[in-house]
């Protein structure tokens, strides 16, 4: 698979895909010796990640175990009740790009990766009082963090700008995502690279797919959801394909053939690589549906 890995993340600067940079092999003058591998972090970021999804696509088994829900846990496909507005040119350039990512993965009889999505939200000033008095109304939405928590962020949540790249870079936060390009967007600045600046600081972010992402997040409320906040925040997302290296293979051929006599064989995350790039696929245009809100 790694000259056709290495080939596509040359092919594609904007690729999803977790960035493999090394291997590496110790041997201890004494002791056994022990291989590892030096992988990108997706949450390279000062922003704190609130929420941190691992998406499929698929429902049997995907909700986190714990009931005490922090910002170190993993949430999975049935846990996330949000959906998320991205900027329309945005949103296109990031399907498209899951889109190619997946099929290569497709190509190399691959299945089981993820999303992984993490959420940096900024709750509206109004909604304070709610969440001292409202610590935890729920256990799998992003208002679940504290009062006591949102304070000692260092940035104030007073939403989100977007403003045009300037001459000078020397101010803007590139971090080391190693991504492609900088992002466009089609709106009130005129199709040109723009930057993310936290309002109440000085910070301006590089914004790139899957990188700094501005987004609305909006509830998705479930049949026994007691929702009393307000359903829309601001956020900004950070988010990758991991997990890249499970091929389908015999031991995974059994599984699904097991696991189908007792479920619904589509609900399982052990499926041929064609039909798992197709669910996903379709359940990451759910999580990212068109914006339909007027700039």
């Amino acid at each position: 698979m790694l000259p056709s890995y290495h080939h596509h993340v040359q092919k594609y600067e904007n690729t999803l895909i977790t960035k493999f940079f090394g291997l590496h092999r110790i041997k201890p003058s004494s002791g056994q010796k022990f291989r590892f591998v030096v992988m990108g972090n997706m949450f390279c970021t000062e922003l704190r990640i609130h929420r941190r999804f691992d998406l499929k696509g698929s429902s049997l088994g995907r909700s986190a175990d714990k009931v005490e829900i922090d910002e170190n846990t993993i949430l999975k496909d049935l846990d996330l009740n949000y959906c998320f507005f991205l900027e329309p040119s945005w949103r296109e350039s990031l399907l498209k790009q899951i889109e190619i990512d997946s099929k290569f993965l497709e190509s190399q009889h691959i299945m089981d990766y993820s999303l992984l999505l993490g959420v940096h939200y900024r709750a509206p000033q109004h909604l304070r009082s709610l969440m001292s008095t409202s610590r935890r109304m729920t256990a799998d939405g992003l208002e679940i963090v504290a009062e006591e928590e949102a304070m000692e962020d260092e940035i104030s949540p007073q939403g989100l700008i977007l403003v045009p790249r300037g001459g000078d870079d020397n101010g803007v936060v590139v971090g080391s995502h190693i991504r492609g390009s900088r992002l466009r967007t089609s709106s009130a600045t005129g199709n040109e690279e723009v930057d993310l600046l936290l309002p109440g600081t000085a910070s301006r972010l590089q914004i790139q797919l899957g990188v700094n992402m501005p987004a609305r997040a909006e509830h998705t409320p479930g049949n026994d959801d007691n929702q009393i906040f307000h359903e829309a925040y601001d956020v900004v997302l950070y988010l990758g394909i991991i997990d890249i290296l499970q091929e389908y293979n015999i031991t995974k051929k059994i599984e699904h053939a097991y696991k189908s006599i007792q479920f619904d064989s589509i609900s399982i995350s052990a499926v041929d690589p064609t039909f798992y790039s197709q669910r996903f696929l379709e359940f990451i245009q759910k999580v990212f549906p068109p914006n339909t809100v007027a700039n």
